[in-house]
């Protein structure tokens, strides 16, 4: 293991309107960073893991989502958080027992009807690939995962520190294009990202100022931050 998984980031255009949205979802609270920024932390939450940093960036949103959470909802439709907010993008369709929904800056997100026995909230992780077998075995490498894989998708189970059941990287036919408006943070074990680096992560930004994180991209490019481990004692 390299690295454990730390938190997700979403960028946006209005923090606090999106950061209340997503805390509608998720039944959640939102704390102010200080900063313009903003954080989800759901109620139910069993790890710090589990927030969500809504960051203000100057670019407005392009292209497809490539990273998104999957939600199981409390009922058998969407209607609830359609109201708080979301837009409907697709109805279930043929085998995707599944809504497409959006949140009010277009970024897209799944969610499931009620299932006996789990709870309501994200589940899953999503991020599209070009190849899925590759990106979650890398990953699974640097997080101490296993992998399982099915025709479309491979998913990585057990990483340290992911809050939900299952990591997944799907099959799409594009390649990365844009830069992702959501991303996953990472606490790597040592001071320095060398591991990661080694691994084959691409060093994109040094930390700035006192910052005690880097800006990688994994071997898809996908952003990723790799944060220095917390001070003990």
């Amino acid at each position: 293991m390299i690295a454990r998984f730390k938190d997700l980031c979403l960028d946006a255009a209005d923090p606090l309107a999106l950061g209340g949205f997503w805390a509608r979802m998720l039944n959640g609270d939102v704390a102010d960073a200080g900063d313009g920024d903003t954080r989800v932390d759901p109620r139910s939450a069993r790890s710090g893991a589990e927030s969500i940093w809504v960051n203000r960036v100057p670019e407005p949103r392009v292209g497809k989502t490539r990273v998104h959470l999957d939600l199981r909802l409390a009922d058998a439709g969407p209607a609830a958080l359609l109201a708080d907010g979301a837009r409907l993008v697709a109805e279930p369709s043929g085998e995707a027992a599944w809504w497409v929904l959006a949140d009010p800056e277009g970024n897209e997100f799944c969610a499931f009807g009620a299932r006996e026995g789990t709870r309501p909230g994200p589940f899953e992780l999503v991020v599209d690939s070009t190849d899925p077998v590759a990106q979650a075995t890398w990953w699974a490498g640097v997080t101490g995962g296993t992998v399982e894989h099915d025709s479309s998708a491979s998913s990585v189970l057990g990483a340290a520190g992911f809050p939900w059941d299952y990591w997944v990287f799907v099959a799409v036919p594009e390649p990365k294009a844009v830069k992702n408006r959501m991303h996953w943070d990472v606490e790597m074990v040592d001071e320095e990202p060398t591991g990661l680096l080694d691994a084959g992560a691409t060093l994109l930004r040094e930390p700035i100022d006192e910052a005690r994180w880097w800006v990688l991209a994994d071997p898809e490019g996908n952003e990723f931050c790799a944060f220095a481990p917390r001070p003990t004692g």
